[in-house]
């Protein structure tokens, strides 16, 4: 949202504050059951102030939904893009996929708890972006079908899997623990690549040729929210 006129620079870093807040407190207590009281409390501010930063308690689920979503997709669609193969490609939007989960816990779960009450234009936005997302994912999966890497799969259920196996990552993962991003989306990958089909040869050289990647492409960073520089692109 952008700053409203008159209002100083430590009115977004403020905002900003106020939105990891109250996905903390979503996440502990459901967005339902935590009130504008709730999170004053928890940022000391009384309620007309809270409302001088926020807006309305849903425009805060709106934030975090699209903290999730927005560089996420940005992310997986420039990925996508690349002149590498499925295999390779698929590898790297995993990674991307689960550091995001690593970096926003809270969100996460918020994201994959509350968006249902969203309601109109705010909703259909949200379920399109899942939309696009699962496309990319199935986009990428019937190529690699397509050129005989995997098996014949049925486009739905494997999109399922791969997602499923992700996406449920934030339930259990401590960002603390000794599992970080990379280590998992290899681990996730290998158990897919194999289930799909994909030759034993190919798992090793598909980690290769990521850790190659993200070597030698430090301009498409696999964090959906680290700056991405598109003029290096073909460098």
């Amino acid at each position: 949202m952008p700053r409203p006129p008159g209002h100083g620079p430590g009115f977004e870093v403020r905002r900003q504050k106020i939105i990891d807040v109250a996905a903390s407190l979503f996440a502990e207590q459901g967005y339902a059951a935590t009130s504008i009281n709730d999170l004053g409390r928890a940022v000391g501010l009384a309620k007309g102030a809270l409302y001088y930063y926020i807006v309305s308690k849903e425009n805060l689920l709106i934030e975090i939904q699209s903290r999730v979503m927005r560089p996420l997709l940005s992310r997986a669609r420039q990925i996508a893009e690349l002149d590498e193969d499925p295999l390779l490609r698929l590898r790297l939007l995993s990674e991307s996929l689960l550091t995001i989960i690593f970096r926003r816990l809270d969100h996460i779960w918020v994201y994959e708890h509350d968006y249902r009450s969203l309601s109109g234009d705010e909703l259909e936005t949200l379920l399109g972006q899942r939309s696009d997302f699962e496309h990319l994912v199935s986009g990428l999966l019937a190529e690699a079908v397509d050129q005989g890497i995997f098996r014949a799969l049925q486009p739905r259920l494997a999109t399922l899997q791969f997602l499923n196996l992700h996406n449920h990552t934030y339930q259990w993962v401590r960002p603390e623990g000794q599992w970080d991003a990379a280590f998992l989306s290899r681990e996730y990958c290998a158990t897919l690549f194999r289930g799909f089909g994909a030759s034993d040869n190919a798992l090793p050289d598909v980690e290769e040729r990521a850790a190659a990647f993200k070597r030698d492409r430090p301009d498409l960073p696999l964090d959906p929210e680290a700056e991405w520089t598109p003029a290096a692109v073909g460098g």
